[in-house]
């Protein structure tokens, strides 16, 4: 006779998976919520993760300043200070040397169209004169018909400068306030939270604080790697900037995916100008190893170690935040997927069960168990 199902062990699962399905519904409508909320607040919330990030960056001098007997407010503003010194240098080592080269830069972008003109006179392409003339025709024709959305791109530019302008400012002053009074906020966040909570949010909030370090260490580390390895490419084939191109490629690996591609597309672009079409596409094969280098085998594997999460989890989670929020989502990912680690281990250590001690036997020798 076949086995038949237990309709009391089947409405149990039933009832069981309803349970956990309601849970999960409502798991994922507050964190919809939170997000919209979040969504609502992005002019504020931006800002405040900016300054934080910086904060984790500079906090390293200003506690030994402080530990040096200097008053918080004075080590932070010296750090500040030096940070804004330190983003300016950087900014110099960019414009200056380019600054000085703009003609030799000009001249080889001229030379570069007409290297580009004179080979697509020849074959296979046999493009004339006056065919590339009616093409020039056609686009600036096109450009004409365009004015008015290039007006509005222009306009939507202009605003798109000054909203980062702003936020960049705010962020600067969040983050003098986090170096100046951040030791202070979890004694008072403490005192004002009620019952076990004065005790737990605490302590994931010092354990989500080293991590957003580990995790901004991290990728000055890996940007530190491109600068060094690109940088010694572009100097043995004698591509002029090399300082300023590996000081775009450090800055840029703060932003991913975006921030490479911009740096690559600067440094092939100068080596093709410069050097010749050879060059360049050797430039481009070596940000292409390198970056594949980094994206998959030394930034999963840095930030798998100083995070806590595994290399695949670290290339998924980055994956899934550029699909869902584009550049902001990738440079995000990771560090929110870190915090979500933190405040799972911390649930899971509230909530395991105590090792249980092995029980002895405490009978007297000699003593025989009862029959």
């Amino acid at each position: 006779m076949p086995p038949t199902f237990s309709s009391a062990k089947t409405r149990t699962a039933l009832r069981a998976s309803a349970r956990v399905s309601l849970d999960l519904l409502l798991i994922l409508g507050m964190a919809t919520v939170t997000l919209w909320l979040l969504g609502l607040m992005w002019s504020v919330v931006w800002p405040l993760v900016i300054g934080l990030l910086l904060t984790t960056l500079t906090w390293p001098p200003t506690r030994f300043l402080r530990r040096h007997g200097w008053p918080p407010a004075a080590a932070a503003s010296a750090v500040t200070v030096a940070f804004l010194l330190v983003a300016t240098g950087v900014v110099a080592l960019i414009a200056v040397p380019v600054a000085s080269q703009s003609g030799e830069l000009t001249d080889g972008v001229v030379e570069g169209i007409h290297r580009v003109r004179d080979w697509a006179a020849g074959p296979p392409l046999n493009i004339g004169d006056d065919q590339i003339t009616q093409a020039s025709d056609a686009a600036i024709s096109r450009l004409q018909d365009s004015a008015g959305s290039m007006v509005t791109t222009v306009v939507t530019a202009v605003n798109t400068v000054v909203n980062g302008l702003v936020t960049a400012v705010l962020a600067l002053f969040l983050m003098f306030f986090f170096l100046k009074d951040g030791p202070r906020f979890l004694p008072w966040l403490t005192r004002q939270l009620p019952g076990r909570l004065a005790t737990d949010i605490p302590v994931v909030a010092a354990r989500g604080w080293e991590t957003l370090g580990v995790f901004v260490r991290s990728q000055a580390l890996v940007g530190l790697l491109d600068a060094v390895f690109i940088g010694l490419g572009l100097w043995i084939l004698g591509v002029p900037l090399v300082l300023p191109l590996a000081v775009l490629t450090f800055v840029s690996a703060f932003v991913p995916i975006v921030g490479a591609l911009f740096a690559g597309f600067v440094a092939v672009l100068i080596a093709m100008v410069s050097n010749g079409l050879t060059d360049a596409l050797i430039v481009l094969a070596i940000i292409v190893v390198v970056q594949q280098l980094e994206g998959n085998v030394l930034q999963p594997m840095i930030q798998s170690r100083g995070l806590g999460l595994h290399a695949a989890v670290v290339l998924l989670v980055v994956t899934l935040g550029g699909s869902l929020a584009g550049i902001v989502g990738s440079l995000l990912a990771v560090p929110v997927a870190a915090l979500f680690a933190v405040v799972w281990n911390y649930l899971r250590e509230q909530l395991s069960e105590p090792p249980q001690e092995p029980q002895t036997d405490e009978r007297p020798a000699g003593a025989t168990a009862p029959s």
